[in-house]
């Protein structure tokens, strides 16, 4: 999977870090270096103290390499993992367009190789993709991959540089798809490209599904109708031994993940990234909704 460079910075994330003391007793749930991971890490962490457990976060650990040595010290219990990552960048396997293969893949062999249990994975999938505008989808009739594939020396690229590089990214649809020979491909920082997006210096972006521009720009994400691209549904990845001992975990983290879909994570990065919200304010409205629903679900 491409970088996420969403990064908030270490500054900003240190208070998420020291949100409660080192305590021997508590759950130690940690998070990678971008917004998604931060707010999914609250999600949990605040799901887990609802239920009475003590909880301490270490958000902000980096990248996948260092949250997968965190749980192979004991140093973190838990943290949200994407099963595209997991499969690519931890297990060296090859892409499994298909959810439920992709979870039944790395949930067998982290928990035979890494003693890692996956939970309930949520329906949210952050994968790969191109997006553009309405009005481009509709000018250009633009709404699969296989349609941009045909349609790209009319169209300029608006994208960042690992895209036209790696396997998974422009030489790989190019391989796989044939054609994405673009007009125009031009390179940029990950929000700038979605600028370009809306300001009409490009058609077409890269993008990932979840990301909060999609919703705050109404963009249009370009079906992958030959299914190229991973699954990266998220879920909760829990030390073995941590369930052992704290078996109730499990049903927690089952009952809230289900909520987690690409529209509410969307909506919740788009909070913290274009509204400057606390991810820890984000997820808690998140619960906060999900438990009204509830309510009103058992009242009607």
């Amino acid at each position: 999977m491409i970088t996420r460079r969403r990064a908030i910075a270490l500054a900003a994330a240190a208070p998420l870090t020291a949100r409660c003391a080192f305590d021997g007793s508590a759950i130690r749930v940690g998070s990678k270096n971008f917004t998604e991971s931060f707010v999914i890490a609250e999600i949990y962490a605040q799901s887990l103290e609802a239920a009475g457990l003590r909880v301490e976060r270490l958000f902000n650990l980096g990248s996948t390499q260092i949250a997968m040595a965190a749980m192979a010290r004991g140093n973190i219990d838990l943290y949200p993992e994407y099963t595209g990552t997991a499969l690519i960048d931890v297990l060296h396997l090859p892409p499994i367009s298909d959810s439920r293969r992709a979870y039944a893949v790395v949930s067998r062999l982290f928990a035979q190789r890494y003693a890692i249990t996956w939970l309930t994975p949520s329906p949210m999938n952050d994968s790969q993709a191109l997006a553009t505008t309405r009005a481009v989808a509709v000018s250009d009739r633009l709404s699969t991959l296989s349609d941009v594939a045909r349609a790209a020396p009319h169209l300029r690229l608006a994208t960042i540089q690992e895209f036209l590089a790696r396997p998974d990214g422009l030489p790989g649809l190019q391989r796989f798809y044939g054609g994405f020979y673009f007009r125009e491909a031009r390179t940029y920082d990950i929000a700038l490209k979605y600028q370009a997006l809306i300001e009409g210096k490009a058609d077409v972006a890269s993008a990932f599904t979840t990301d909060g521009a999609i919703a705050t720009d109404a963009l249009v994400v370009l079906r992958d109708d030959r299914h190229f691209w991973s699954a990266y549904n998220v879920a909760p990845v829990v030390r073995a031994a941590t369930l052992a001992a704290r078996p109730q975990i499990a049903g927690i983290l089952d009952a809230v993940s289900p909520a987690i879909t690409d529209r509410a994570a969307q909506t919740m990065n788009a909070a913290v990234e274009n509204l400057q919200q606390d991810p820890a304010d984000v997820a808690g409205a998140f619960l906060r909704k999900r438990q009204n629903a509830i309510v009103r679900g058992a009242k009607s």
